[in-house]
């Protein structure tokens, strides 16, 4: 059975207008029982990770200063959210979820959760809506406690993963792979394993065909064990921060190629959803449930 971690806390409040689209995590979770994709059953609430965990990939004197809710005005303009309680909570428990999968996709082959991808934290600093790294803090345990060699994380958000080409800069048992707008935030990108930068307008037959050969290099090249696939929906054309020309079609068969990928190899694999900020939220819900439509396909 595919597991799909959600908890009632990834939907923050947030002052009016701002532009982060917190209503699209229990929107996908109903749409997605609605049409039948996955029952109530598939879904489970994740706890909060113990800090001791977080620590193996962010600074303790960063973790402390969340924890405190003592981060200065310039950090927290950086971040985008506004600093309290209930959002360290909600981080917490979004990387919490990640991890929880990662165990629940070793025995399924595949889990999601319907947050996370916060790939723009770094060891030491949170930016661009992102606090803590789920996705880095569950690969490190991986490593740690169930003495996996090698992981491969696959990031398809428009955006450069720069956090976690910082966090695994020195760990050859990651191999970071990010594909990405090239003038795009972070403007000053962190150097990934391997970084392959998308002109603005980009569209899906370059894109798929850029995507289908390198996975299959890389995979043969790196052999994974285990892999994280972050699997942003802001490559849409008609996204607000994404300057690519992807459409929906064009999204969708992205999914399909890394899951099928994961699913041919026998690699386990767990996914989180990323970014997407289209004007239109059933855009947005769209594009997220393909990818949860795809995996219950092939899995």
């Amino acid at each position: 059975m595919i597991s799909i971690a959600y908890h009632p806390c990834y939907e923050l409040e947030l002052p009016r207008g701002h532009r982060f689209p917190m209503e699209k995590y229990p929107m996908l979770k109903e749409q997605l029982i609605y049409e039948g994709t996955f029952s109530r059953e598939n879904f489970f609430t994740p706890k909060k990770l113990d800090r001791k965990i977080i620590e193996n990939v962010h600074d303790r004197n960063y973790v402390q200063k969340l924890l405190d809710l003592t981060l200065n005005n310039s950090e927290i303009r950086k971040i985008g959210f506004p600093l309290n309680k209930k959002l360290i909570d909600r981080e917490m428990t979004i990387a919490g979820g990640t991890l929880e999968c990662c165990l629940k996709a070793l025995d399924n082959g595949i889990s999601f959760n319907i947050a996370g991808g916060t790939h723009h934290a770094f060891s030491n600093r949170g930016e661009a809506f992102c606090l803590l790294n789920d996705q880095a803090i569950a690969a490190q345990y991986l490593i740690n406690k169930l003495d996996i060699n090698k992981i491969l994380i696959i990031d398809l958000d428009v955006h450069q993963g720069n956090g976690t080409a910082e966090i695994f800069k020195k760990n050859h048992k990651v191999f970071t792979f990010s594909m990405h707008g090239k003038k795009n935030y972070p403007f000053q990108k962190i150097k990934s394993d391997l970084d392959i930068d998308l002109l603005d307008g980009t569209e899906d037959h370059q894109y798929l065909e850029i995507l289908n050969e390198n996975l299959n290099v890389l995979i043969n090249k790196v052999n994974p064990e285990f892999i994280f696939y972050l699997s942003g929906v802001d490559i849409l054309k008609t996204d607000k921060l994404g300057r690519l020309s992807m459409s929906i079609k064009g999204c969708k068969l992205r999914d399909e190629i890394v899951i099928s990928k994961c699913y041919e190899n026998k690699i386990p694999v767990q996914c989180s959803m990323g970014g997407g900020y289209s004007e239109e939220l059933k855009i947005i819900l769209e594009a997220h449930s393909n990818t949860f439509r795809i995996a219950s396909k092939i899995f």
